[in-house]
Formats: C-alpha cells, structure tokens, sequence
C-alpha cells in the first residue's frame, strides 16, 4: 500500500432509500438519484442542503446531463426517459421503452445512448426520437463506454461486447468474467479498457492488440458495481457490494488505498456509483446506506 491521505469531507443527507446513479453538473455540482425516484442537486462549494429538482414513480439506476443543451436525461425503471430543462425545471419530453429496467444513460456526439435490461442498446436524439435499436445479448445490457467510433457493452451473459457506432455490428465478444459484467471504461489514453463485474474481479484488456487480456485481478470480495477514472488518468477507483471503495494505480494496476467503515468512516451498505469531480478533485461515492460522501484523496501522500 501507499502513503496516500485520505480525508472523508463531508456527508450528504436528505434520501430516503438506496442510491444507484451520480452525474455531474459542472465541476461542483453533482445530481444523484435511487430507489425513490428524487434526482437532488448538490453543490461541493455549499454543502450543506441538496435542491430537488425531479421526481418520477419508479427508481433510477441511471441518468446523464447534456452541458450544450442543459438538459438532464433520467431513467426511470420500467417507464422510459425523462427529458428535464434545468432552467424551466420541468419536464419538456419523455419516451416509453417498454417495461425495461434502464442500466445505463450515455451522451456521446449530442446522441443519447441507453442500455435495457431487455439486452437492447438504443440510441436516441436530443429530442428523444429512436434512431437506432438493436437486441445484442439474450439477457441484460448493463452498461456503456466509448472510443472513437466503437462502444464496449457490458453485458449479463458474462461477456465484454465491442459493437461499432454506425451500424451497432459486434467487432469482438470478449469472455470477460465467470457472471455478469457490470461496468467496462476505457482508459482516457484509449490503450486499454478495465472491465468489473459479480465476480469481483478486475479485467484489463489491451484495445491495440485486439482486446487481448492483459490483467485479471481479484479486486474486491463482491460484485464490483462501478469504476472511474480521475481527471488526469493516473489513477482510478472501484465501488462494490464488500462496502469499499478502492484506488488503483491506472498504469500498473496495483492496489493503492482501500476506503472502508474501519479505516475512513466509509459506507455501512453496499457502494453503487462513483463520480470523479473536477473541483478539487474530489471524489464522490452514494450507497444503500442512503449516503453520499465526499473524498478528499491526496495522491501524492
């Protein structure tokens, strides 16, 4: 382990159920959102009460905010898509996509992608018209990532798909783990793509040589949930079902620094969503436990 510091800041509260999806705003402000259906707006400059700025029937596992058009896009389970104008603070657009659970919302070139639970991988403009759909896996479609002109899905038939953009035609099916993968991301360099899943492990698969496996690291000792990278590439971090949180060195992939209960009064439940912010460059994490906390992570010890 390193001598990296850690300093848990601050503690949100006001939710009152599990906490599933993070999505920044601007460099200090972050939405977050779970079971209940509330999307709450937080700012790490004033930290002290969050702003309610939707509410739907169902839970959101995801949503994601467009800066150019200053809409945020929200998916409630089993409805569809929510379009909500943060200036109006109103709901301007909705689409039903059947009664799907929505794992994930991804803008990328003005475009909104969506994966279900259906194993479809949709992709929507701004004003919510279909352009494409396509089924890509027999079970779930759990989460999404871009480089360049290729996506990589994480998918719940074990599997790592890495699909083009235009056509939504597979170029590999990367056996990826032993259950389902629950979050894949690209390095910001584009050289690798780190995979995680139910099987608690770590895979990093080099892009340049045809995805080939380069690491499997038994990270975690549950599902891991999710993965970010910080600002600059250097390093990322890991949230799981074990309660912790975990730093990583992002170019040789040795544990670093594990956040948890005992060492850094960190969540009592299991951690769902991480978002990196700019300000600072605090991290931020949301649990079960209906928290959300703010790192302060000094990386240079």
């Amino acid at each position: 382990m390193s001598n990296i510091q850690v300093k848990k800041l601050h503690t949100f509260l006001g939710h009152n159920d599990s906490l599933y999806s993070l999505e920044a705003l601007d460099e200090h402000r972050f939405f977050s959102a779970g079971s209940e259906g509330m999307v709450v707006l937080w700012d790490l400059k004033s930290p002290d009460a969050g702003e309610v700025v939707a509410k739907v029937e169902g839970s959101i596992y995801a949503m994601t905010y467009d800066p150019i058009d200053g809409m945020l896009y929200v998916g409630e389970n089993n409805e569809g898509i929510h379009k909500i104008d943060l200036n109006k603070q109103k709901e301007v657009g909705s689409l039903q996509l059947g009664n799907h659970q929505i794992f994930d919302l991804k803008i990328n070139d003005g475009m909104l992608w969506v994966a279900l639970e259906s194993g479809e991988i949709v992709q929507l403009s701004s004003s919510l018209d279909v352009l494409k759909r396509k089924k890509i896996v027999s079970e779930r479609a759990r989460s999404i990532d871009f480089l360049r002109d290729k996506l990589a899905i994480g998918c719940s038939d074990n599997t790592l798909k890495i699909l083009r953009e235009e056509s939504l035609d597979q170029i590999h099916e990367l056996k990826a783990h032993k259950n389902s993968v629950f979050v894949a991301k690209y390095h910001p360099s584009g050289k690798y793509l780190i995979s995680g899943g139910r099987d608690a492990q770590l895979n990093v698969w080099d892009t340049e040589v045809d995805y080939i496996l380069r690491e499997s690291l038994a990270a975690h000792l549950y599902t891991i949930n999710h993965l970010v990278f910080n600002t600059d590439g250097k390093y990322f971090v890991t949230c799981s079902m074990d309660k912790s949180i975990k730093l990583w060195n992002a170019h040789n992939f040795k544990l670093l620094k594990v956040l948890d209960k005992h060492r850094h009064a960190g969540h009592g439940n299991s951690v769902n969503k991480l978002l990196w912010m700019k300000y600072q460059d605090l991290l931020v994490s949301c649990s079960d436990d209906r928290t959300i906390s703010v790192w302060d992570i000094n990386l240079e010890g």
